[in-house]
């Protein structure tokens, strides 16, 4: 398993992630042309691209990937509201019987199964990546509040650690940022203080390494955050 930061934070998500047989995008959120130059100009070598929602950050380049003929999956919701079609286009239903649950797709010899997520668009999901043999796996999580579900057993996590609650509210006492964008950011970005929550819930004796994404550049500590995620969990941490 390999993974490459091609690009993180407000300015721009885009993850080359090899797994198994396969070699994906998560996230497109950057220039195609910029895409295209940190791959080496080899476009060719992408599988698939998966999107979790359709704001620009995570999604730019999504059309200039599919005329390339790179295969892009996302929700309906998602695809809806990029105005995204054609066959490159493979949409993510959720099931009749269990409005919670999502079918999964096959590729190469991946499985791929969306989960929801809680941010302010149409349909956004996580994804949890797995080999069909189940000897590689990775939970990729960005842009939600908190997690709905319990983190599944992996051998990666790659998830959102936006903002620490108390530099947050420090900024708001500063007069840094305004209450009404303190609260849309603590409605659709995860917290550490959310994140250690979630992982002390999660069974993580299968993880190797965690890779720590969307990090605020103003609302954010790296150095206690990277620590706090060691202790809580005894994993190798890499902030992106």
């Amino acid at each position: 398993m390999e993974i490459e930061v091609l690009g993180t934070g407000s300015s721009g998500n885009c993850y080359k992630v090899k797994i198994g047989k396969a070699t994906l995008l998560l996230e497109c959120g950057l220039p195609y042309k910029v895409i295209q130059k940190k791959l080496n100009f080899k476009i060719s070598e992408i599988e698939a691209c998966l999107v979790t929602h359709e704001h620009m950050d995570h999604a730019k380049a999504v059309k200039d990937l599919m005329k390339a003929g790179v295969d892009c999956y996302m929700t309906k919701g998602t695809a809806e509201a990029l105005k995204v079609n054609g066959h490159r286009l493979h949409n993510f239903y959720k099931s009749p019987e269990r409005s919670w649950q999502y079918n999964f797709k096959l590729l190469k010899d991946l499985i791929i199964l969306p989960f929801e997520a809680v941010h302010d668009v149409a349909e956004p999901v996580s994804y949890f990546i797995k080999t069909r043999d189940d000897k590689e796996s990775i939970v990729f999580v960005t842009d939600t509040a908190y997690l709905k579900y319990k983190i599944p057993e992996c051998d990666c996590l790659m998830i959102e650690c936006n903002y620490v609650k108390a530099k947050l509210d420090e900024n708001v006492r500063l007069g840094n940022i305004n209450t009404n964008l303190r609260n849309r950011i603590v409605k659709n970005h995860l917290s550490l203080e959310s994140l250690v929550e979630a992982l002390r819930a999660a069974s993580l004796d299968r993880c190797r390494k965690i890779y720590l994404l969307h990090l605020s550049d103003g609302n954010s500590d790296e150095k206690l955050i990277k620590r706090t995620i060691q202790e809580t969990t005894g994993i190798e941490v890499v902030v992106c």
